[in-house]
């Protein structure tokens, strides 16, 4: 419907076009002004249709202007596409969970209390532990509630600090597999000098290398990310708040985020997983020249736990950041997702407990020295 035709020197006239423009700063959809002019009285009846919804650049504080509307809560979509499975995905990753804690910290508690396995291997291997406990428990608590509830919301800063915790982790282990990797070839490839190079000190400093890498790198991006403005969809497709999801979502230019990223993935990631690789091959050329069956077996023994877990851990990553970004691959990526940061931490305990001995032995000690104890208070006489 047009506006009625006013003559242009009326009060009613100029009131008239006073508040067709500040409406029309709020809405541009379907605005129709009806004015009557009775007896030098104005009557307005404003009526406003919307045909479809206000586009967030014509709302005050978008993009326009700096004053930008920024959204205050994610919403992580996760497994919600399969409402039947809420229950079983509950009580699977329920299990995971409790049991990567008890195994990770039975495996810090074997390290800190038997002195047979102070020795570099198992110090890193502690760390290793320490690290996977607050992986799963930066994920899977948020993960657990959202099944269990159906609140899949995440407040702004809730959101980033998962994200950040995330890739303090990732960046960390990626490195202290590096290191723990550099333990097995000093000790295969060099082993008259293994005791002389790998001292207390440079240890702990190869350690708090690795958990500083993770540090530095997060602390560069992910507050530059949170700088940027996000004024929807808050529709996280994930099970966590995930660096390549989470840009997506940005109404902002994120063209130097994603170089920043690609520069400090290839600083702080991809020579860990060369050198972890490079240190591998030299492994098993070396092992492969030892003369003996039983030699072989021995030398292969003291480093085939932790390469099955370098090859599950790398291998789940590169299936989820190689894959090519579609829809079709978008669920293929979450379930890899869930491989290298809910199921690794769970097998990595299984791994050193299984097929180790030295940690086997030192848990076959502690059950004992329980036992005994509990026996020894259960037959006090009271």
């Amino acid at each position: 419907m047009s506006p009625l035709v006013l003559t242009p020197h009326s009060t009613c006239f100029f009131q008239a076009r006073r508040g067709l423009r500040i409406i029309q700063g709020v809405v541009a959809n379907n605005l129709v002004l009806l004015a009557l002019y009775h007896k030098n009285k104005c009557l307005f009846f404003i009526m406003t249709a919307f045909s479809s919804p206000v586009p967030m650049h014509s709302l005050p504080g978008t993009q326009e202007g700096r004053n930008q509307t920024s959204i205050v809560e994610f919403f992580l979509l996760g497994f919600g596409n399969l409402p039947t499975l809420q229950v079983p995905l509950f009580l699977l990753f329920l299990v995971v969970y409790l049991v990567t804690m008890a195994g990770n910290l039975l495996i810090v508690l074997l390290v800190v209390a038997d002195r047979h396995l102070h020795t570099p291997m198992y110090f890193f291997l502690g760390n290793l532990s320490c690290l996977e406990i607050c992986y799963s428990s930066t994920i899977l608590p948020r993960l657990l509630a959202s099944l269990l509830t159906g609140d899949r919301t995440i407040s702004w800063k809730g959101c980033f600090l998962q994200l950040y915790c995330f890739g303090v982790l990732a960046c960390a282990e990626c490195n202290l597999l590096m290191v723990m990797s550099f333990d097995r070839y000093l000790a295969i490839c060099k082993p008259f000098h293994y005791v002389s190079l790998t001292s207390g000190r440079f240890c702990l400093q190869l350690a708090a290398g690795s958990w500083m890498s993770g540090l530095v790198a997060a602390s560069i991006i992910i507050p530059r990310l949170s700088m940027s403005t996000f004024c929807g969809p808050n529709g996280i497709d994930h099970f966590m708040c995930e660096f390549n999801v989470v840009i997506k979502l940005s109404c902002s230019d994120t063209h130097s985020l994603v170089i920043m990223a690609f520069l400090l993935s290839s600083l702080f990631m991809l020579p860990p997983f060369l050198l972890t690789m490079t240190s591998y091959v030299t492994i098993i050329t070396t092992i492969l020249r030892i003369p003996s069956t039983s030699g072989r077996q021995k030398a292969f023994s003291t480093c085939s736990s932790h390469l099955l877990v370098v090859a599950i851990y790398y291998g789940s990553l590169v299936m989820v950041y190689l894959l090519p970004d579609t829809s079709t691959l978008g669920g293929m990526s979450k379930v890899f997702s869930v491989f290298y940061t809910i199921f690794t931490p769970l097998v990595n305990p299984l791994i050193y407990s299984l097929r180790n001995k030295d940690v086997q032995e030192a848990l076959s000690k502690l059950v004992r020295k329980l036992g005994c104890r509990e026996f020894k208070n259960f037959a006090r006489p009271n």
